[in-house]
């Protein structure tokens, strides 16, 4: 089977042992991706998620509720084949992590900043052997080389599907650090996706909650927090 059918045309899902990993079948037929690879991942764990996303479908297919293979999708089709570039770009975060910039002003978001960043940091320099300076402003300054060299190192070490969740860890909170602080176990997953909504939070509660931001937030945190989900399958 490739790409999405509209109907649901299966009655039995099932996960196979398929030497390399572990693939679905429906009603005996592999699934494959959109690019009409074979859909085979890398944990049971992984493809019986899978095959629970497509075991739940009904009358009509919705890809939209079924994010752990919208994930295995784009980790065959996608990042297996440009896992550098990938890379390369999640590893540029690192040297303008949002972790880094600190407001100038006013004191209470300074010290809010502080408390919540520089720990991530600090285990940052001690377990990623990677030192990132704070700095206050927005005025970009470029980070310790051997730091940045170390943290592309790591990155470039993940594999597909943990790159293709390392992906959204990183972009949707802004922050290399928080995301191999999740990857990593520092700090719970909620907690983390707070920790990089600081300065959102802290306007808000000078301003007022914008209703359409508010909705927008809650569906990136449900993406951060699959994406920590996803990785955890990877391993």
């Amino acid at each position: 089977m490739s790409g999405w059918a509209k109907k649901r045309f299966w009655k039995e899902t099932t996960v196979e042992d398929e030497g390399e990993g572990f693939g679905v079948r429906l009603d005996g037929r592999a699934v494959k991706t959109p690019a009409k690879a074979a859909l085979i991942v890398p944990t049971r764990a992984m493809a019986e998620a899978i095959a629970a996303e497509w075991d739940a479908q009904e009358a009509e297919i919705n890809p939209t509720a079924m994010p752990t293979t919208r994930g295995a999708n784009a980790a065959i089709d996608k990042v297996r084949i440009q896992h550098g570039e990938v890379a390369d770009m999640l590893a540029e975060y690192g040297n303008s992590d949002l972790l880094c910039y600190r407001a100038a002003q006013p004191q209470e978001l300074i010290a809010r900043q502080a408390e919540a960043w520089d720990p991530l940091l600090e285990r940052a320099a001690k377990e990623l052997s990677a030192s990132l300076r704070p700095l206050s402003g927005i005025m970009h300054v470029d980070q310790d080389a051997r730091s940045l060299a170390e943290l592309r190192k790591r990155v470039h070490a993940l594999n597909e599907f943990e790159l293709a969740a390392f992906h959204d860890l990183v972009s949707l909170s802004g922050s290399l650090v928080i995301g191999f602080a999740a990857v990593h176990g520092w700090a719970p997953i909620d907690e983390l996706w707070d920790v990089s909504r600081i300065d959102e939070t802290w306007q808000e509660e000078q301003w007022g909650v914008d209703e359409e931001a508010q909705a927008q937030a809650a569906i990136k945190k449900e993406a951060f927090l699959h994406a920590d989900r996803f990785f955890a399958m990877a391993r």
